[in-house]
């Protein structure tokens, strides 16, 4: 999968030339994003995206609908490829787990506004509230959402402490969900590799 740093229609391969890179691949890709995955307490999770995780979301979408025509295959690349990252920030889908479905119900009912209380503090620097839901709004006065897209917006001395090396924690200050957890340094050295 080549990686061109910006995911059009025109960079994606044809369904026979994924074909072939999927049984090679997938491992890789697979690992990449457990890689980026950051769990806060029990119940949530943050998948933070890159290119090969929405590239490789993009190639299966379109493998297992069969999509060839280019409107169908435009589509997609316009559902996904706004949630790369693209240079002064982090984006990620985050995952509001909770197996029974009762307990589900009235957790979620619990953490509405949830996803604006999600924070990245990088080492000598303030938090950073995450901005959620920017193409549409995930939860009512009843219940916040399973499933956010969140996206953290860095400073340049930010992103220059992230790219040499700083450290940085993922938290929550939400009343219901007060949570934090240290970014792995294997975490973050992948996650730097976003910013420009």
């Amino acid at each position: 999968m080549q990686l061109t740093g910006k995911i059009t229609r025109d960079s994606l391969m044809s369904l026979e030339a994924y074909h072939k890179y999927r049984k090679e691949y997938k491992a890789d890709v697979i690992a990449h994003r457990r890689l980026r995955s950051v769990h806060l307490g029990e119940h949530i999770t943050l998948q933070f995206e890159s290119e090969m995780t929405l590239r490789y979301q993009i190639q299966e979408m379109l493998r297992i609908e069969k999509v060839f025509d280019e409107e169908g295959i435009q589509q997609e690349v316009d559902v996904y490829a706004p949630l790369a990252p693209d240079g002064s920030n982090w984006k990620a889908t985050m995952l509001i787990e909770y197996p029974d479905v009762n307990e589900r119900k009235r957790e979620l009912a619990r953490l509405i506004g949830v996803e604006d209380r999600m924070f990245i503090e990088v080492e000598g620097h303030g938090r950073v509230y995450a901005i959620a839901d920017e193409d549409l709004d995930r939860e009512n006065d009843e219940k916040t959402s399973a499933v956010h897209f969140v996206r953290f917006e860095f400073t340049p001395p930010m992103v220059a402490a992230l790219k040499a090396g700083g450290a940085a924690k993922l938290g929550c200050d939400h009343t219901n969900y007060p949570a934090h957890v240290q970014i792995s340094a294997d975490a973050l050295t992948s996650l730097a590799g976003d910013l420009k």
